[in-house]
């Protein structure tokens, strides 16, 4: 089920000032109209109003007017289902273009009223409906399609209910202040990272002391930490010895925009997304040079989306 979007005259939504998070629906702020079976109860009811009239029905109009009060009711309690319904959100996480962004939205309750099937959806997305009890919150994840690299504004969020009848649809719609990031999609795995790009021995790799693998015991030495110490070997009389450590020194390698095989820069952007991921995965020390930026040979989640992010905002404000 959609949601319906609420269309303003272009002067009166600039005349709007913008939403912050956490927002908090107001009065002014929900609409609300029959449905189609509100509609057809309406005819219904208008329909036996006149047939009572004809026939002068007594019980006719009872029923009628009976009939009108609950519908009337139904529509005080459709639109308390959403009013004062506090709303939050925060930045959804990066994603490569192609993908969906997860956004996460949170419906909290302020008033000690218990809500039932709220609905929410990103523009015309399938809505994703929760119940929230009184007093609580309950959180919705919305997914939105990304399109291409850079800054991409995450759609108005639109909230609708129809709890308890059905006979009326209560809704809200309004433009989201968040954004998320779009990193260029990776090109397909194949195409291996520049040659003569690793610096290293004939295995590609070296050894400096650390302490991430034990590869042995050494003889102790004046500074040696007491908890490096072979207490089991000095018990038997066989000297004191200290274990030693070694860790593998992290390969390197550069990625130059300039040298990146492709059609245009959109496809040299997702081969050097893809040599990014190549290189993180497998734990390589790599830099990224870009026209006006150059990011130093590093390793590491930070590094790592420090680059998609250069390379996902290159050119662009």
């Amino acid at each position: 089920m959609q949601l319906p979007s609420l269309k303003l005259p272009a002067r009166w939504r600039r005349q709007r000032p913008p939403p912050t998070l956490p927002l908090v629906l107001g009065p002014h702020s929900i609409y609300i109209l029959p449905s189609r079976a509100g509609w057809g109860l309406g005819i219904v009811l208008l329909c036996m109003l006149l047939a009572a009239i004809n026939y002068s029905l007594n019980l006719g109009f009872l029923l009628t007017f009976v009939i009108v009060g609950m519908a009337l009711s139904s529509m005080l309690h459709t639109w308390r289902n959403l009013a004062w319904l506090q709303v939050n959100a925060s930045a959804p996480a990066p994603v490569f273009a192609g993908q969906h962004i997860q956004l996460q939205l949170e419906l909290s309750d302020k008033r000690q009223r218990a809500r039932y099937a709220v609905g929410a959806a990103l523009a015309l997305e399938t809505a994703v409906y929760t119940d929230i009890a009184a007093g609580h919150s309950a959180t919705l994840t919305l997914s939105l399609a990304s399109k291409q690299r850079g800054w991409m504004q995450v759609e108005p969020i639109a909230l609708s209910t129809s709890f308890p009848a059905g006979l009326y649809r209560v809704w809200t719609s309004f433009p989201s202040p968040l954004r998320c990031l779009i990193y260029p999609a990776p090109a397909e795995p194949g195409l291996p990272l520049p040659e003569g790009a690793i610096p290293g021995g004939s295995e590609g790799e070296t050894l400096r002391r650390g302490d991430d693998d034990f590869s042995g015991l050494r003889p102790y030495q004046a500074g040696d930490s007491p908890r490096r110490i072979d207490w089991k070997a000095s018990s038997r009389e066989q000297g004191l010895y200290s274990r030693d450590f070694h860790a593998a020194a992290h390969e390197q390698c550069w990625l130059d925009l300039a040298q990146t095989p492709g059609k245009n820069l959109e496809h040299r952007l997702s081969q050097l997304t893809r040599w990014v991921m190549d290189a993180h995965e497998q734990s390589l020390s790599y830099g990224l040079q870009l026209p006006g930026i150059t990011l130093e040979s590093a390793h590491g989640e930070v590094h790592y989306h420090a680059c998609l992010r250069a390379l996902a905002l290159l050119g662009q404000r």
